[in-house]
């Protein structure tokens, strides 16, 4: 964060400082030529910024240069007072002004990816500052060659005309909006979705999502994605072949929410939830994106979904647990679909000369009660690990980068296990290398576990291989009854001082082998392997069908 802070404010030193210069440098000497050069070096450092804050308001910079230009060109053409560039000025003045209120407007309508409809109003708002930054400088190469007036003045008339249809377009939506909404809306009506899944989350988040995609295309129904950042649009519409929706307004959502909708699947309890929840027409499904014994996994707030689709009785325990009061009827034990690839090993693996050990560190949450990470007291146990000659694969949560504290322990730890592959030859899987494999091939790789009180547990415990989980709160004891799931494994006390016992009943006698195999049970269900995703999609497909229909298939 305090790197992505320096980054933006040098940014803005930049452009402010080259605007300021050109200006400067056209309007009190006679260095055109270098006046010129500086305009269009101060326009790249606009673009670069725009790039970096993509809400930056840089109308005082783009005006600056935009005088600056015109200065320069008067100069070049040397004709006195040359209205061809009065008019020019005063266009450019009406676009740079016209920039935020059009990005603003358009930022507002709703935008689709798989659907065919393209909202090309909305796609040009969003970019009319990068047409204006490259209208100023073909106005700059223009006025280095000394081209009539009329050219500048044809030029600034072509990009105004478009900015004033787009903002004529803008407020025909905005003030006379179509009735059933506009093209988007018309392409779902079409394309009759059943159930959507809404998503609702920090940059960074899409995995939560796409664990899911490929189960829900499994159900073999139609269904949509509606997210609320636009940030998400992109890559989660690579990620499936399903209409995904930006919906950056509740009007926006009352379009994209047609009537062929039955039920709405939540992958977290992000605070724009209630958002959907509103329409009562929907049934509501949690899904969760992970199962673990954080407390975030016992949120008060599902009792507000009409059910909680669960792995397994723990989480239903879980609630509790935690003294969250929710109708048993709501939940609905259907497995963790995402873990059905992973290998399961029939016999323990114990004494092995060179393991493969997986170490997932969890983020650091967004309050203290929720802080499981161990990054900060890692480095003695990944140096007793290459001791012991194993193999490690360091993969981080991917919220990791959010703290400066955590990114810099996470590079700690990658340059330990770096020098060690290049001293030992041992294949340690680091960095991008590690976020390129899925969670599935991690576990299929690894021999064991070392993890914090997180999701990667409950997923690894389907391979019924061993796990050490840490204590980051030094709570002894206490530790077992608050996160059970640690019961069946072996646990790092915060301060390592049995880090060495820990991994000799990790890696080698393993005395609770079999005690796994029950926990796997409460944890994640008890399904047969071959078939073990079909209790997740024969749940929801039970959710989509319609009550009368269940009634009339009931047994007499």
């Amino acid at each position: 964060m305090r790197g992505d802070l320096v980054r933006k404010l040098a940014a803005r030193c930049l452009t402010t400082g080259l605007a300021v210069l050109a200006f400067v440098v056209l309007a009190l000497t006679g260095a055109t030529g270098w006046g010129l050069a500086l305009a269009v070096a101060a326009l790249a450092a606009c673009a670069a910024e725009q790039r970096i804050r993509p809400s930056a308001d840089l109308v005082a910079e783009t005006t600056l240069i935009a005088a600056a230009i015109l200065v320069g060109y008067s100069r070049r053409l040397d004709d006195g007072l040359d209205l061809a560039l009065v008019a020019t000025g005063l266009v450019l003045l009406g676009l740079v002004l016209l920039v935020g209120p059009l990005r603003t407007a358009g930022s507002l309508e709703i935008r689709s990816a798989n659907l065919p409809v393209r909202n090309w109003t909305a796609l040009i708002a969003g970019r009319l500052a990068t047409a204006v930054l490259g209208l100023l400088a073909a106005l700059a190469l223009a006025a280095a060659l000394a081209l009539p007036a009329g050219v500048a003045l044809a030029a600034s008339l072509l990009v105004g005309a478009g900015a004033g249809a787009v903002a004529l377009d803008l407020a025909r939506r905005r003030f006379r909006p179509r009735a059933g909404g506009g093209s988007v809306a018309a392409a779902l009506r079409r394309h009759q979705p059943e159930f959507l899944l809404y998503f609702s989350a920090p940059p960074g988040s899409e995995y939560q999502v796409t664990m899911w995609l490929p189960y829900l295309e499994r159900i073999g129904r139609t269904f949509l994605v509606m997210l609320r950042e636009p940030e998400f649009l992109a890559p989660i519409a690579a990620a499936t072949d399903a209409p995904v929706v930006y919906c950056p307004t509740l009007g926006a959502m009352d379009q994209a929410l047609v009537p062929s909708l039955r039920a709405a699947f939540y992958v977290n309890h992000g605070a724009k939830n209630s958002h959907c929840v509103r329409f009562t027409q929907l049934t509501h499904i949690q899904l969760h994106h992970g199962d673990s014994d954080k407390a975030p996994s016992a949120n008060p707030v599902s009792g507000i979904f009409d059910r909680i689709f669960v792995a397994g009785q723990a989480a239903i325990d879980r609630y509790a647990r935690a003294g969250v009061q929710i109708p048993a009827e709501k939940f609905v034990v259907v497995g963790r679909p995402q873990v059905e690839s992973i290998e399961v090993g029939s016999e323990p693996t114990r004494g092995l000369a060179h393991p493969t050990v997986l170490y997932t560190p969890t983020w650091t949450g967004h309050h203290a009660d929720a802080d499981y990470c161990s990054l900060p007291v890692a480095e003695g146990l990944l140096r007793r690990l290459v001791e012991r000659g194993a193999t490690v694969i360091l993969r981080a949560h991917p919220y990791t980068a959010q703290n400066p504290a955590s990114a810099r322990q996470l590079g700690r730890l990658t340059e330990l296990l770096v020098a060690d592959r290049a001293r030992t030859g041992r294949q340690h899987v680091v960095g991008a290398a590690a976020r390129e494999l899925s969670l599935t091939e991690c576990v299929n790789s690894a021999d064991a576990l070392v993890s914090d009180v997180s999701g990667v547990i409950s997923d690894f415990l389907y391979s019924g291989k061993p796990y050490a989980v840490t204590d980051m709160g030094d709570e002894g004891d206490r530790f077992v009854e608050r996160f059970p799931l640690a019961g069946s494994g072996y646990v790092l006390r915060r301060d390592m001082s049995n880090v060495d016992e820990v991994l000799t009943a990790l890696l080698d006698t393993d005395p609770l082998a079999e005690a796994r195999w029950a926990t796997r049970r409460r944890y994640l269900g008890d399904f047969p392997a071959e078939s073990y995703a079909e209790a997740f999609l024969t749940a929801a497909r039970r959710e989509l069908t319609p009550a009368e229909t269940l009634t009339a298939s009931a047994p007499a």
